[in-house]
């Protein structure tokens, strides 16, 4: 199947390449040149073609036309989705696979089925490891455009793998993508609702991460009487902890990873920033009178880090940095 990717960074270039060893054809666009090329010098079989912008990547299409953007979330990516409304015709499908604010995607579908073009936002998860590990998509859009990028997002999703099934799945009603690392939400906007939320829940795990190593490190503090005092390994917890732990995760993977190169993260600020997700998943709580205290507390924390910083803020960065290559200081 053919594709285009437009915004070749840390995720829509691998994203690319994936997809070309998955037996797909690419044609890639970025707005610096040399990077377009490296990626598509990285691509399968020669599977990747370049493209100097999306005109010229509409024109390089043939047939059904598909065109996926991964590009910051705002104005970026809403004078994309306006260019390709102009260039497409009916029936090509626009997929947005950032983290855009759902409303923005009703807003966007309504716009561009006037003129019978497809939209489909998929809540793509998995970072800087998607690559070799592949991604968790949750999707919005039509059943037509869904069913027909069907192949794309199978290429893209991780499969079962090694993780055990859930029992009782094996009963009707349950979709089967679900358990290959890809589901169709719903309607236009559901997929970056549920990501959304997914990373609202995330801010809250790595909260609560973050200030449990904190409470560890801080039980040799001088306030505390001498007989009380312990000088934990943060390190070998984070490592005992994997093994066999209620609390095992991939977050705590990636914490004992940071912890093991650098017991005292003295390589991070703990300046964390917050990328929008969290804050949309708190106002769609305040709409539906939902009470969601722990991520509203994980996200005035972060705001917190930024005038000063423990190692609790320090525990949140190395997290952000292992599964996303997030920067302090940036929303990047």
């Amino acid at each position: 199947m053919q594709i285009g990717i437009v915004g070749l960074g840390k995720m829509g270039g691998n994203i690319s390449i994936r997809l070309t060893r998955h037996g797909h054809d690419v044609v890639a666009f970025d707005r610096d040149p040399a990077v377009t090329a490296k990626v598509c010098a990285q691509g399968k079989d020669n599977r990747c073609t370049p493209a100097t912008g999306l005109k010229d990547m509409v024109g390089k299409l043939a047939g059904r036309k598909v065109i996926w953007l991964m590009l910051p979330a705002g104005e970026v990516t809403e004078e994309a989705v306006q260019e390709l409304g102009t260039l497409m015709d009916k029936g090509d499908i626009v997929i947005d696979g950032g983290n855009s604010f759902y409303k923005d995607d009703i807003r966007r579908a309504e716009q561009l089925m006037k003129k019978g073009i497809h939209y489909v936002d998929v809540g793509t998860s998995g970072g800087v490891w998607g690559l070799e590990r592949g991604y968790c998509m949750m999707y919005g859009g039509t059943k037509d455009a869904t069913d027909y990028i069907d192949p794309i997002l199978s290429a893209l999703a991780p499969g079962i793998g090694d993780i055990p099934r859930t029992p009782g799945r094996d009963k009707p009603g349950f979709d089967p993508r679900a358990e290959q690392g890809y589901l169709h939400c719903g309607p236009a906007g559901s997929g970056h609702f549920v990501k959304m939320v997914h990373n609202g829940i995330e801010y809250g795990i790595m909260q609560a991460f973050a200030e449990g190593f904190d409470v560890m490190k801080s039980k040799n503090s001088t306030d505390l009487p001498e007989d009380q005092r312990f000088e934990l390994n943060m390190p070998d917890i984070a490592e005992v902890w994997r093994r066999g732990s209620v609390v095992s995760s991939w977050l705590l993977d990636l914490s004992a990873s940071a912890l093991a190169g650098n017991p005292d993260l003295s390589n991070y600020k703990g300046d964390v920033a917050d990328s929008g997700e969290g804050r949309w998943t708190i106002e769609a709580a305040i709409e539906e009178a939902v009470p969601v205290p722990v991520i509203t507390a994980s996200l005035f924390t972060r705001f917190r880090s930024r005038t000063g910083n423990n190692f609790a803020e320090k525990m949140l960065s190395a997290m952000r940095f292992g599964f996303g290559g997030h920067i302090e200081g940036t929303n990047n």
